[in-house]
């Protein structure tokens, strides 16, 4: 697996520089935005986004 330094991660068009928001990386991998260098998740990113969108997460 890539380590998590050399991940590619993208953030929600809407968050904005002052708000809680998590960042996504291609692979599955979650963090916390504000600690890059923290722990991260990993899991099944598309399930979760599909629940979440669905509004069955709220």
């Amino acid at each position: 697996m890539t380590a998590v330094s050399e991940q590619r991660w993208r953030k929600s068009s809407r968050s904005g520089p002052d708000t809680n928001c998590v960042e996504l990386s291609d692979t599955g991998l979650v963090r916390d935005s504000k600690s890059p260098a923290g722990p991260t998740l990993s899991g099944d990113v598309r399930s979760m986004l599909a629940t979440v969108k669905s509004g069955r997460i709220r």
